[in-house]
């Protein structure tokens, strides 16, 4: 286990990728701790939600993941990250380290994406009830501004429509996959300086918004469609 010390740093370029194992072999794990004084907002199946959370860790695990205990399984690789505390855990069956970054105006995104399985969210079905599934695409992002948390909740939402755009140049016919999740983190509020608004064309959402593009088509680029 390495220090935490060594895991920590307030800047998303800083991720540490590490390894766990699982079925028999070593699987990539992407970990970022920027320490206390953030929070997030995240659909992630561990540490969803808005609050103040110490660090992010996004998994690849087999395809075909069998677990049913996936907050479980989270909290055990964190751990043996030498992680404590609050934090959000995302998992994935596509490559994390072919992970891709993008940065603008200081908001920096990072993107574990595949495209096997993908498709339009209107589509006709009456959904599962089931454990999560890991995600196919996960969104990471930093800025480096406070958010209120109706601007943490936009700022979602901006990425997710910045996904799609990406995924609609590209040709995928889709809106994004089953699995998809994110996670935007920015400092905590002190006073009343925090930010109301994240849209697309706000000053921050409008760069969140292409630092989240360009990481989505670098990393959907050249998958498999099929």
């Amino acid at each position: 286990m390495l220090p935490r010390t060594l895991l920590t740093s307030a800047s998303l370029a800083d991720a540490a990728l590490r390894t766990h194992e699982e079925e028999g072999r070593e699987w990539p794990l992407l970990v970022w701790a920027p320490g206390p004084g953030v929070r997030m907002v995240s659909s992630a199946v561990l540490g969803g939600g808005i609050g103040e959370r110490g660090w992010v860790l996004n998994a690849q695990v087999p395809p075909g993941y069998q677990r049913r205990d996936p907050v479980a399984h989270l909290r055990e690789l964190a751990s043996d990250a030498g992680l404590t505390g609050p934090g959000v855990g995302l998992m994935t069956a596509a490559s994390v380290a072919d992970r891709r970054q993008a940065e603008d105006g200081g908001v920096r995104a990072v993107v574990t994406a595949g495209i096997g399985v993908r498709g339009w969210a209107a589509a006709p079905g009456r959904g599962s009830v089931g454990a999560p599934r890991p995600g196919t695409i996960n969104i990471i992002v930093s800025l480096p501004v406070a958010l209120t948390d109706a601007a943490l909740v936009n700022a979602v939402a901006t990425a997710t429509e910045a996904k799609t755009q990406a995924l609609v140049e590209l040709g995928a016919d889709a809106s994004g996959t089953p699995t998809d999740a994110v996670c935007v983190a920015a400092p905590s509020p002190t006073g009343s300086g925090a930010e109301l608004f994240a849209g697309p064309r706000s000053l921050w959402g409008a760069r969140l918004a292409r630092a989240v593009h360009r990481a989505t088509r670098d990393a959907c680029a050249g998958r498999p469609a099929g």
